[in-house]
């Protein structure tokens, strides 16, 4: 979807109501590109449009005349405990949303150039740790069962000669929301924060702004597909990651949630939570992307000194 002589493009977008979607839809929309909601419910604004992922219809006005589509509609995988029923519902309901948008393009006329599709880094499992590129087989966990099949469900575009890009991202970090900012930080500041089980395992991160900006250079790229590692250089140890962020807020690190402790409430989930992931952006990086931020405490620092308005220090 390359934007040519600065000419706009036209995006269509799932899950935009969320933080990646809201950041993405701003960043676009502040450069004069279009961007069109699909929505659940009725539509309320000239930006949106209607879809329905549980009975895989959109309609049919939406994709025509649009340049790319990005994909970021499903439940938070860390919204609630994984009871049987949620896994289910987290599972469905990505894997309905994506088979739905991709159906949709494929039959578009014309049809939109490329899909960009959330996918996540649980896909490669817990294998300690080994450095975990785009190339690296998928794990075992449920997590990575999930993002398997949530990959496979962009088929019907693949199989129609449209540009599939999977975005497999690392947590977002940022102040505004998500789970980092919305159930992390919060504890932090009560001095709640300390690390889970051993705090040997990685983290895979990325700050909003970071995660944002890769999009969007996927989206100018028409010979970039397959799955991208949206998250920074550098990940990082879990023991390091509770030190770090009690220096930045000024909280200490004392406190330690075992593992069984968290088995407890999130189940399965707790299996990623405890294993991580090291993840590195190799294709991205390849590609020439570059990252505004590669380690965690300065990325840190400046993602909470932009939310209280003063310059990062």
């Amino acid at each position: 979807m390359p934007e040519g002589e600065g000419q706009p493009v036209k995006v269509v977008l799932t899950g935009g109501s969320g933080l990646l979607g809201g950041a993405l839809a701003g960043s676009l929309r502040g450069d004069g590109h279009q961007v069109l909601r699909l929505v659940r419910r009725e539509p309320t604004a000239p930006d949106e449009a209607r879809w329905d992922p549980s009975r895989g219809t959109v309609d049919p006005t939406a994709l025509p005349g649009a340049d790319a589509v990005v994909n970021l509609a499903g439940p938070g995988l860390g919204d609630r405990p994984w009871t049987p029923g949620y896994k289910r519902l987290v599972l469905q309901a990505r894997v309905d949303a994506t088979r739905t948008i991709a159906t949709a393009m494929a039959a578009a006329e014309p049809r939109p150039r490329a899909l960009l599709s959330s996918s996540a880094v649980g896909y490669y499992g817990n294998p300690g740790d080994t450095v975990l590129a785009e190339d690296s087989p998928a794990g075992d966990t449920y997590l990575a069962r999930i993002t398997r099949e949530w990959e496979a469900a962009a088929a019907p575009a693949r199989g129609a000669g449209i540009r599939v890009a999977y975005l497999r991202s690392g947590v977002v970090v940022s102040a505004r929301g998500g789970a980092f900012g919305r159930r992390l930080l919060p504890l932090w500041r009560l001095g709640l924060g300390g690390r889970l089980g051993s705090g040997r395992q990685w983290m895979s991160w990325v700050t909003l702004d970071d995660w944002v900006a890769a999009v969007r250079f996927l989206l100018d790229r028409d010979d970039l597909d397959g799955p991208f590692n949206i998250s920074a250089p550098h990940p990082i140890r879990n023991d390091e990651l509770t030190k770090a962020i009690g220096r930045v807020v000024h909280r200490p690190a004392v406190l330690w949630v075992p593992g069984p402790a968290l088995t407890l409430p999130m189940g399965d989930f707790a299996r990623d939570l405890l294993g991580g992931q090291r993840v590195v952006p190799e294709r991205l990086e390849a590609a020439g992307f570059e990252f505004s931020h590669r380690e965690f405490e300065s990325a840190l620092r400046d993602v909470l000194a932009e939310q209280q308005g003063s310059p990062p220090g």
